[in-house]
């Protein structure tokens, strides 16, 4: 088993302020961040905070940032890293510290309150629901999402604009929407929500402006940009500004 001394810097400190804090620490043979910091824990800084919980990339708790870029800790391997590489870990950017490395992501909470539910179709019993193959694959891929909010925490957007978060939900969250506008079971129209509406008027669609940094850091390699966020945006124009669908809008209204 190989074994050296790595060099951290970790973030210590509370909403109040902190530093970068250098440990040096063991490392072994197919260990990650989380591994890591576990140690000192044990050996070094006993009040150190990290949240945690299932250490197999599922649960999205142990989101911090490495060296710049967000990750999740137990699934960064200590072997990308050079055994002279000073590794610098740090709490979320995007959001409150509450201590170390545990950031306050309440703010994703209160967004995913605002995203209306699936509606069932009217008068559809439970169990007579029937979806194609290729309608269950395309929403598949947003379902595998493990909310670590890693996109929330590297979109631009939320991250460099504090101003922006009352108003723009993040990519987790129009994900979600363009998830449920894509639905062919899902009758929102019917009891009278337009998704694609409120994606863009109470939700900030127009705020993304598809850098895909969001999809370069899931970590469960959900293509946000190009499968949800870029449908979402065309049918959001198509709806607003095709004079076609405008006419058809209008017509149906009327008769209604």
């Amino acid at each position: 088993m190989t074994t050296y001394d790595a060099r951290f810097r970790i973030w210590r400190g509370d909403a109040d302020g902190g530093e970068l804090t250098d440990y040096t620490v063991e490392v072994n043979d197919g260990e990650v961040v989380l591994d890591i910091v576990h140690r000192l824990q044990a050996t070094q800084a006993p009040d150190l905070a990290v949240r945690w919980n299932c250490k197999a990339g599922k649960c999205g708790s142990c989101s911090a940032e490495i060296n710049g870029r967000p990750r999740l800790l137990c699934m960064t391997r200590m072997s990308v890293f050079g055994p002279e590489e000073m590794i610098t870990v740090t709490p979320m950017r995007a959001f409150p510290v509450v201590r170390d490395l545990v950031t306050d992501v309440s703010f994703n909470y209160a967004k995913a309150r605002e995203i209306p539910a699936f509606v069932p179709p009217a008068g559809l019993a439970p169990g007579a629901y029937r979806m194609r193959q290729e309608d269950v694959d395309r929403s598949q891929e947003f379902r595998k999402c493990i909310e670590c909010f890693l996109c929330q925490n590297t979109c631009h957007v939320v991250r460099d604009h504090e101003e922006n978060k009352e108003v723009f939900a993040g990519p987790r969250f129009l994900m979600r929407i363009a998830e449920l506008d894509m639905h062919p079971l899902d009758a929102a129209e019917e009891a009278g929500l337009d998704r694609r509406r409120t994606a863009q008027d109470d939700h900030g669609l127009g705020y993304c402006n598809i850098t895909k940094c969001c999809t370069e850091v899931c970590p469960e390699g959900i293509h946000i940009t190009d499968n949800a966020l870029i449908p979402m945006k065309e049918r959001v124009v198509d709806r607003k500004y095709d004079p076609v669908v405008w006419l058809g809008d209008r017509i149906r209204r009327r008769r209604s």
